[in-house]
């Protein structure tokens, strides 16, 4: 009997929209694309941290790094401007393109989980919230392994947690830095190229890749029906 690789999904940015904070990034320094510099930092650190051995909570982190990107511009936040930050990210909706795809993979028997680097809670309520929480079958974070994405202690926490050899695992996200993570510890990968987002055309190459979740749907179906 054929064996269903397990589709794994990121979530910030590859299911949920992270732009939906533009207004916020640009009420609060002028410039909607500070958005870009903050999330940049919030990367660059939470892989500082895993490499230092130390952990904290992706939005314990996301706030200190907000608090750094507003020292950087001489920006003064407030209690308010801090608490709106952390409702608004709590609250990210779904892309336009996440539900048909899932539809789509969900009719096709795939089961599908979810793997973040926001804490357990956090990743459930804000997946709750955008009406996307249904079609997984389990809800992953980093907090399993004390380390953040792409850190191969990472991965390995999901591998066992399923119960599956990384081979029938496929990390379906919109950052290259995920995918080749997943793919070194021997998982497949299909990398979504949203904007501002493309190939690292550097070694190994995930055989997926497409501008959108639909594309990227079509794309896994067909590869298993060759299996």
């Amino acid at each position: 009997m054929k064996e269903t690789t397990v589709l794994v999904f990121d979530v910030n940015e590859t299911l949920l929209d992270l732009t939906y904070l533009d207004t916020f990034f640009l009420d609060t320094f002028g410039d909607a694309q500070v958005m870009r510099q903050w999330f940049a930092e919030q990367i660059l650190y939470s892989q500082t941290l895993t490499l230092s051995g130390r952990y904290v909570p992706f939005g314990e982190l996301a706030v200190a790094v907000l608090k750094m990107v507003a020292s950087i511009r001489s920006t003064t936040l407030t209690s308010a401007q801090i608490t709106r930050f952390q409702e608004e990210m709590a609250a990210l909706p779904a892309h336009p393109d996440a539900l048909p795809a899932l539809e789509k993979l969900q009719a096709a028997g795939f089961e599908m989980v979810t793997f973040t680097n926001s804490s357990a809670d956090a990743g459930k309520k804000v997946l709750a919230q955008s009406g996307l929480a249904s079609f997984f079958s389990q809800q992953f974070s980093v907090e399993l392994s004390g380390c953040f994405k792409p850190a191969a202690a990472a991965y390995g926490s999901v591998s066992q947690a399923l119960d599956r050899p990384p081979a029938a695992l496929r990390m379906i996200a919109t950052h290259a830095w995920d995918i080749i993570g997943a793919m070194a510890c021997g998982w497949k990968g299909a990398l979504l190229t949203r904007a501002g987002n493309a190939p690292l055309l550097l070694g190994e190459q995930p055989d997926i890749c497409g501008p959108d979740l639909q594309v990227i749907a079509e794309q896994i179906i067909a590869a298993d029906s060759r299996r």
